[in-house]
């Protein structure tokens, strides 16, 4: 028969283990009488034939009917001091583990409406911290009958409940607020994705105690990154480059010259954007037809019609790639000049 064990006692800080079992390996041969000694961060999950039974809280236990019932009427009460009995003995840390890690590994797409294409790509970070709500509920579900259970075994499955939250959250709150708002309301999603994660994490034993949003910004990634990781079709990856190629060409200070620079293969800035209208289903001509551009229209109706921004627009006028014509403070631009901007 193997060792019976008069004391059990786990004497560890487990600073990243949520659940250790005792004995690691096999099981552990107790009688009434033994000692279960359970430190202040902790409760001890007694199982036997893979059936969570009773918990003990902090402290220094003797096992008697009295304190695991559940146990003793599973095993029989024909015990007497010398009478051994299996069961495995969970220790579980309820401290709370703070300071654990997230991040979006891909930019979240949200609606931008009324600037540029109407979308915008966020990618942030931050922190959060959990802690056991339900010590036997958590094992059950989660441990089974794993030696050590540490963080790491499950932060991949909480950042994904978190992630998948803050998602819906952007969603939900893109539609009354503008992508530069949502950025200063880090505290107010925060908040938010406590909220809506708690019935989760209480699902598996567990408590959402905070959750911190570090940094939420535009994301860094180009159009041929963001493309090759399947978020963009093409229409949209063709606008974006046109985008980009009119802010480079604002930034160059060779003037109209740079308009046709770092776009490829000696196309000029017109074209791109031509072909990224006809992508969307529109030649230039079609384009006149179906949408009646105005004989004069202003430089956000010129940036409606190309689909990128206001800003793209004015830096085309002040590189005079595009012809618009200045009324005090305001600019306006002819069709024509419009349409002897697209052909390049």
């Amino acid at each position: 028969m193997a060792r019976i064990f008069d004391v059990v006692e786990y004497a560890s800080e487990m600073r990243d283990e949520i659940v250790h079992r005792f004995p690691e390996e096999g099981i552990a041969d107790l009688r009434i009488g033994s000692q279960v000694i359970v430190r202040e961060s902790q409760k001890a999950v007694f199982f036997r034939d893979g059936k969570a039974l009773d918990v003990l809280g902090p402290g220094r236990h003797t096992i008697s009917t009295a304190n695991i019932p559940l146990l003793v009427d599973l095993i029989g009460k024909a015990f007497n001091n010398r009478t051994p009995f299996t069961a495995e003995v969970y220790y579980v840390s309820m401290k709370e583990f703070a300071d654990q890690k997230w991040g979006t590994p891909q930019p979240i797409i949200v609606r931008n409406p009324g600037i540029g294409l109407g979308i915008a790509l966020l990618q942030g970070f931050g922190t959060y911290s959990f802690q056991v709500k339900d010590s036997q509920q958590f094992v059950t579900q989660l441990v089974g009958a794993q030696g050590i259970y540490r963080t790491a075994d499950i932060e991949n499955r909480l950042r994904t409940m978190l992630l998948s939250k803050l998602q819906d959250l952007l969603g939900e709150t893109t539609g009354k607020k503008s992508v530069l708002d949502l950025i200063g309301l880090t505290d107010e999603l925060s908040a938010g994705v406590r909220a809506k994660t708690q019935d989760d994490f209480s699902a598996i034993g567990l408590t959402l105690k905070t959750f911190y949003i570090a940094n939420l910004k535009p994301s860094d990634k180009s159009a041929e990154e963001l493309r090759a990781m399947g978020m963009l079709d093409t229409a949209t990856y063709t606008q974006l480059q046109a985008a980009d190629a009119l802010r480079e060409a604002a930034q160059n200070p060779s003037g109209g010259a740079g308009l046709t620079a770092g776009i490829g293969a000696g196309m000029g800035i017109g074209n791109v954007i031509s072909d990224s209208l006809k992508g969307v289903g529109s030649s230039q001509a079609e384009l006149s037809d179906k949408q009646n551009i105005p004989s004069v229209m202003t430089p956000a109706q010129a940036a409606k019609l190309l689909q990128v921004s206001e800003e793209d627009v004015l830096a085309a006028i002040k590189d005079k790639s595009l012809k618009a014509r200045k009324m005090g403070k305001a600019y306006r631009i002819s069709k024509e000049a419009l349409e002897e901007f697209l052909k390049g």
